[in-house]
């Protein structure tokens, strides 16, 4: 079977009526549960960007709090399901502000488990990727708010320093 591209699917969707169009919608939104998070996100949160935010850090801070302390191996599985969590919800959003500020809260928390990230050469590689991705998506913003978050970055570096 043939996919079609996304000019394609553009001009099939503006021929639909509007109860055609809804009724694709719904049926997309019932094959999968991203489907069904991303038109939740679109239609109900994307207005309101500032408490999606907070929304997702809550939920970060839920998966970090069922974390296993006692064995490596178990905080690394709740640490990476914490991070596709964060990375499936800034996927929903498109914007580099959100990205910004939602990694680096995952990284924040990271830290403050005072977990031994220099036992965790996995752990270590993970923290540094996240901080790549920060400063790649800092490019994207304007002036004042790159300087306002290269601020709060440096600090996160220093804390993240003293913890190997």
């Amino acid at each position: 079977m043939h996919t079609a591209s996304l000019s394609e699917l553009k001009k099939e969707l503006k021929l639909l009526s509007q109860e055609e169009l809804l009724s694709v919608c719904l049926r997309l939104a019932r094959h999968k549960k991203e489907n069904k998070e991303l038109l939740h996100y679109l239609l109900l949160e994307s207005d309101n960007e500032a408490f999606y935010i907070e929304q997702v850090k809550d939920d970060i801070t839920a998966a970090f709090g069922s974390l296993n302390s006692t064995s490596l191996y178990l905080a690394k599985k709740t640490i990476r399901k914490a991070l596709r969590l964060a990375n499936k919800q800034i996927r929903y959003s498109g914007n580099k502000q959100t990205e910004i500020e939602i990694l680096m809260f995952f990284c924040q928390s990271l830290v403050e488990l005072n977990l031994p990230l220099q036992e965790s050469k996995v752990l270590i590689n993970l923290l540094q990727n996240q901080l790549k991705k920060i400063d790649k998506s800092l490019l994207a913003l304007h002036e004042d708010l790159q300087y306002d978050y290269q601020e709060g970055l440096k600090e996160l570096k220093v804390r993240i320093k003293f913890n190997y």
